[in-house]
């Protein structure tokens, strides 16, 4: 236990003078009537009260004690553990290219792959995760993380614009493999999920691939969107009208992304396609990983406080009823 401020402490100090003048006070005291001899009450019956007179004072000094303590707020000392668990290192690198509004995924493709992004981050509390958004350049949302309360807000606010709009999927995949290259772990996995073809960047999407094989990266690609065309959402100055556009998925690349890598492709029409990519990942080997937790100072004055309350009750309690003096 520490206390957030230890020199209200010192008080205690103040206990010690209070005693030594107590027991001087009981020494020193007269007695109001003069007796030559107390033979003849020797044999006379000791009542509970002869036993108990000094216990005001020390209830007094209790409560005092216990308030003094309160004031120096005593908390329960900060702790950080380090566990031992199992897990992969993966990272989850979403287009977020103007393409990914198209609504043959509902409510739309990006938002459709937050979702199951979202339901495959919180079934795999165990795994360093981290989130990459790539369009016409890319970025890192977030580093590997075991914090997947923070990775799923930041997943949550991704948004199609945030970038220059394009498909730069050989750059959204070499941010990833650097992001993954100095792992320790056994297992470390990319999920790259698009809606179109590589259009931009200076990165070849296949010499990305080759860069994650050199790393024992593997990587799953993930196709989103349907076959033939899709309904886009198309602002016009009388409204939100919808157009029908191509679907256009690169699905040889993404193919060859995944065999170079030994992972897989998938066609993700619908969010049941994207259930294959969490049983082949499953079936990973893990690695143990250290994680380091930290548990918040919890304030514990109350309990003396209240202990105090109670101590002042009953000296006053006992002192003007049990052993209340008769003048």
């Amino acid at each position: 236990m520490t206390f957030a401020n230890p020199a209200y402490l010192l008080g205690l100090l103040l206990l010690l003078p209070m005693i030594g003048w107590y027991v001087w006070r009981q020494r020193e005291a007269q007695a109001s009537l003069r007796l030559s001899s107390l033979e003849g009450f020797r044999k006379a019956p000791k009542t509970y009260k002869i036993y108990m007179r000094h216990l005001p004072f020390i209830l007094r000094m209790l409560a005092i004690a216990c308030v003094i303590v309160a004031l120096a707020r005593p908390q329960t000392t900060d702790s950080w553990s380090k566990t031992t668990t199992e897990g992969i290192d993966i990272i989850m690198t979403l287009d977020t290219s103007t393409s990914m509004l198209a609504e043959d995924l509902k409510p739309n493709r990006i938002d459709a792959a937050k979702e199951v992004a979202t339901s495959f981050i919180s079934g795999r509390p165990d795994d360093n995760i981290g989130l990459v958004i790539f369009a016409r350049e890319s970025f890192t949302q977030c580093p590997l993380t075991t914090d997947h309360a923070v990775l799923l807000n930041l997943l949550k606010d991704i948004r199609c614009g945030m970038l220059e709009d394009g498909t730069a999927i050989g750059h959204g995949l070499a941010t990833s493999v650097n992001r993954l290259k100095d792992s320790d772990a056994k297992s470390k996995v990319i999920i790259l999920l698009t809606d179109g073809t590589n259009n931009a960047g200076e990165i070849a999407p296949v010499t990305a691939a080759e860069i994650a094989k050199t790393y024992n990266i593997r990587v799953y690609t993930v196709g989103v969107g349907t076959k033939g065309e899709a309904p886009y959402p198309y602002q016009t100055p009388f409204g939100l009208q919808y157009i029908q556009v191509p679907v256009d998925i690169d699905e040889p690349t993404l193919t060859k992304i995944a065999q170079i890598t030994n992972g897989m492709y998938f066609r993700a029409t619908n969010t049941e396609a994207l259930k294959g990519i969490y049983k082949e990942i499953d079936q990973l080997e893990k690695t143990k990983m250290s994680v380091k937790e930290y548990s918040k100072k919890q304030e514990e004055y109350l309990r003396f406080a209240v202990l105090g309350f109670i101590f002042f009750s009953l000296e006053f309690l006992t002192k003007y009823t049990l052993l209340k003096n008769i003048p």
